[in-house]
This record gives structure tokens, C-alpha cells and sequence, in this order.
């Protein structure tokens, strides 16, 4: 792995900084000495930074005026069930080829572009037997894994211009995600003692990896050397919903009595999401090691 030299090649952009990912990846990055530069529209974002992605003369400013040395694109709307559409394809999709457009017009381009995409593309991958890799077809079964698909045929018109970077990150969990999420709710049901809880369908399995593993993943992608490809950021290996309760119960000292209810189970629900890591693995490494047990109780411990 290598590092360039001068300070303005250790600066990242990252979109959607004070996010749940967005904050991990900050972290991760400044503590390998780089400094990052924001782009988000919440507060919190660096003086002068906070800009909304569908406005392109404001995005277009912004990126010349930070110059980066390489680019992490997380600012997305990411929750699945997300009530509004139209706001879904308009940030995913808009919103992302603004960034783009104005990295292209910059004089001396980033040496990398990582955009975030999901694994929720593949859908439920009918006929596909074991693990996930980059090969399988895509087949989206919500607006969401559709509006991420359709970011990265998009992109890559840019392709060209830009070196670009897909990863299709698998479920992960941690200290910070909102509790519409799945985990979050349930670890926030047992860190405040309720003894009921109103899930959806309990026999889905997902890889629950730790946002920590993930941060370290998108920062270990700028330094190590390969042509720009597709990665699933994945471990390769899942867990049931009913896991996940038992864990918790063993942590928290009860188990918790669960309600399934119907108007929680989506329609085209993905049963298993699980991936294949090996592309990953010949290009950063393995993850660190987290096993779903210590995040769940890092979370309900924070």
C-alpha cells in the first residue's frame, strides 16, 4: 500500500458524513491521518459544506473548492420503506450524478471514486445456490435496490472520465443507526426493558457485519492498488432473526415476547442475503473480525 506524499492527496470527500456510515468512515479515515472534507446537507457538516446534492451549481462549488484527492459517495436515502419515492430515485440517482459531474470538471480528477451501492440489487437471486458474488444477476425487488442499480448504470457513462469504484455492501449494524432499522429496534427494545415486540417475517437471514468493519473496508479500498470493479463489502456469513433475539436475550438476561406482525412484512421480502467476500478478500484483506454478539453488545451497552 502506498500513500502520496503531499497533504492535498490525503484529503476524501465524503458525501453523507454525519450519517450513520458517514461517522464510522470519518472516524476510520482520520485516525489513518487523513482529512476529510464533508458534503452533506445536515448540520454538522464542515463550515461551507453543507450542500443539497440535487442542487448541481452547489455541488459544482463545492467539489472545486475541496479539490480531493479521492472520493467516498454514502449520501443516499437508505431506509427501504422510505414513504416518499420519488425523493428516493431523485437523491440515489440525481443527486449522485451531480457529484460526478462536477468531479469530472475538475482539473486533475480523484485517483479514486467509491460509490455506495447495495446488495439488496441482487433481490432474491431465484435459482442461486450459496453466497452472493459480484457474477450474480442483478434482480432488485424494491424502489430502493432499484434506484441504487439503476446509480450505478448511470455512473458509469462517467466511466471514462472518472475511475470509478462500485461496493455493494451487505446488512450491517451499529452504535448510531436509527431504530427504524431492524437490529436497532431490537436491541433498543431490550436496553429499555420492554418485554413485547412487534417484528415482520423472523425467517430471513442477513450478515449483520459491524459499521466498524465496514469503515475499515471503504478506507482500505483508497489505498490498495487494482482497476475499478464491482466489491461486495460482505463477511460470508448470516444470521436468522431468531439469532439475533436469542443473542440478545443472553445479553440483556430475558427474553422478549414477539409479535409478528403482517403489516411488517413486506411484500418481495429477500429471504437471505449472504455474500461471497473472495473479491474483496484479493484486494483489502479480510474484515477485522466482529462477531455479531460483541457489535449487539457494543450497541446495547452505548
Amino acid at each position: 500500500m502506498a500513500f502520496p506524499s503531499e497533504p492535498e492527496s490525503r484529503r476524501v470527500l465524503v458525501t453523507g458524513c454525519t450519517g450513520f456510515t458517514g461517522q464510522q468512515v470519518t472516524a476510520e479515515l482520520e485516525r489513518a491521518g487523513y482529512t476529510v472534507c464533508s458534503l452533506s446537507q445536515a448540520p454538522g457538516a464542515a463550515p461551507g459544506r453543507r450542500v443539497d446534492l440535487l442542487d448541481a451549481a452547489a455541488v459544482n462549488t463545492a467539489v472545486a473548492s475541496i479539490r480531493p484527492w479521492a472520493v467516498i459517495h454514502l449520501a443516499a436515502i437508505a431506509f427501504v420503506a422510505h414513504g416518499d419515492v420519488e425523493a428516493v430515485y431523485r437523491t440515489n440517482i440525481v443527486g449522485t450524478r451531480h457529484l460526478l459531474a462536477a468531479l469530472a470538471d475538475l482539473p486533475v480528477p480523484p485517483s479514486t471514486v467509491v460509490l455506495a451501492s447495495s446488495a439488496n440489487v441482487y433481490g432474491n437471486a431465484e435459482g442461486q445456490v450459496g453466497p452472493l458474488d459480484e457474477r450474480t444477476p442483478a434482480a432488485p425487488a424494491n424502489d430502493y435496490a432499484v434506484s441504487k442499480l439503476a446509480m450505478e448504470y448511470m455512473a458509469r457513462t462517467w466511466n471514462r472520465r472518472l475511475p470509478l469504484l462500485f461496493t455493494r455492501p451487505f446488512n450491517y449494524t451499529g452504535v448510531g443507526q436509527d431504530e427504524r432499522f431492524l437490529i436497532p429496534k431490537i436491541v433498543g427494545h431490550f436496553r429499555r426493558g420492554e418485554r413485547h415486540i412487534e417484528l415482520g417475517n423472523l425467517d430471513v437471514w442477513r450478515e449483520f457485519m459491524d459499521v466498524r468493519s465496514v469503515a475499515w473496508a471503504y478506507r482500505r479500498l483508497l489505498e490498495t492498488d487494482g482497476r475499478a470493479d464491482i466489491f461486495n463489502i460482505c463477511s460470508g456469513a448470516s444470521h436468522s432473526l431468531r439469532e439475533v433475539l436469542a443473542m440478545m436475550a443472553e445479553i440483556a438476561g430475558y427474553a422478549i415476547d414477539v409479535n409478528v406482525n403482517p403489516a411488517f412484512v413486506r411484500d418481495n421480502e429477500v429471504q437471505r442475503l449472504e455474500g461471497d467476500p473472495t473479491r474483496l478478500q484479493a484486494r483489502i484483506g479480510r474484515l477485522p473480525p466482529r462477531e455479531l454478539s460483541e457489535t449487539l453488545r457494543w450497541m446495547y451497552e452505548a
